[in-house]
């Protein structure tokens, strides 16, 4: 566990929003739907945050770490798609002065400040060609440390509460249901009966008690939605965040991609205009060509 109080923010300081994003695919970078138009909305209603602190799914190692570097790499990691997705470059600057600013934050808990290996991978970058599509804006990215528990990093959320009084937007980039291996062609907008009861139970736990989202991890449809936690974690930092302000998330937007992908983002104290575009979620690789597990989306 991270041993310190959760700290709320303080009185009258204006907080900016913080962001859950169901990313899906990463094709979702190149298409106009209704998901990736939700993240746009997002990005172009709330005040331009200094900079952008994101955990993302497809950062998870043994280690604690932020990214340090002042210039970023954008990282294509997954595999099997056009070469027009391999093109993209996010070339937004890092900062290292964030970096140092978390690690001193969490204290006694350690963070490493990463200089080289990482960078910014497709679960940033795929949401925020939308959401602030300039690059301009710092991205820091925080790492998912597969050592430590649904609990651990609830909290370690909390803990980043006070960068939301100095103008840093938090964004977790996952899905809470994403199982590849169930993947099905033949539903690219619905979810099965599990999915749809795992998505459920998130909604109404993050729209009316944050605090009880790592009890999500005891769903009995949790191990089956989530056979591994990386792409769930990233909502326990933005469930954290809504606790530590004693508010709930709204939902920004909402569906199912191919029977096992929740879409579903959420939001916390952001303001933005409610419209709805009818088209899904982006495609994948041919399952015949790339496995649904190789493609690592």
């Amino acid at each position: 566990m991270v041993h310190a109080d959760p700290a709320r923010p303080a009185a009258g300081k204006p907080l900016t929003p913080a962001v859950f994003f169901g990313h899906g695919s990463p094709m979702n970078a190149l298409e106009q739907n209704r998901y990736s138009q939700a993240w746009a909305r997002f990005g172009s209603s709330i005040p331009r945050p200094r900079a952008i602190l994101m955990v993302s799914a497809h950062w998870y190692v043994n280690v604690t770490a932020v990214t340090a570097m002042a210039r970023p790499r954008t990282i294509h990691d997954f595999y099997g798609f056009p070469q027009q997705l391999f093109d993209v470059q996010y070339p937004a600057p890092g900062s290292p002065e964030l970096a140092q600013e978390v690690a001193d934050l969490v204290q006694p808990s350690h963070v490493g400040l990463d200089g080289d290996s990482w960078g910014i991978d497709h679960g940033t970058w795929s949401v925020l060609v939308h959401a602030f599509p300039d690059a301009s804006i710092p991205v820091v990215q925080l790492s998912i440390d597969l050592r430590r528990d649904f609990d651990w990093h609830f909290e370690l959320g909390t803990r980043l509460a006070p960068l939301r009084e100095r103008g840093i937007l938090i964004a977790g980039s996952g899905n809470i249901v994403h199982n590849l291996r169930a993947l099905s062609w033949s539903q690219p907008e619905l979810g099965f009966d599990w999915t749809r009861r795992l998505d459920d139970a998130a909604r109404a736990i993050l729209t009316e008690k944050p605090s009880d989202a790592p009890k999500l991890g005891s769903h009995v449809d949790f191990e089956r939605g989530s056979p591994t936690p990386d792409h769930f974690i990233p909502l326990l930092y933005v469930a954290g965040l809504a606790s530590a302000a004693g508010r709930s998330l709204e939902a920004l937007v909402d569906g199912y991609a191919f029977g096992s992908l929740s879409m579903a983002s959420y939001t916390l104290d952001a303001k933005y205009p409610s419209e709805r575009d009818p088209r899904p979620s982006a495609g994948l690789p041919d399952p015949a060509r790339v496995p649904p597990e190789g493609t690592n989306l």
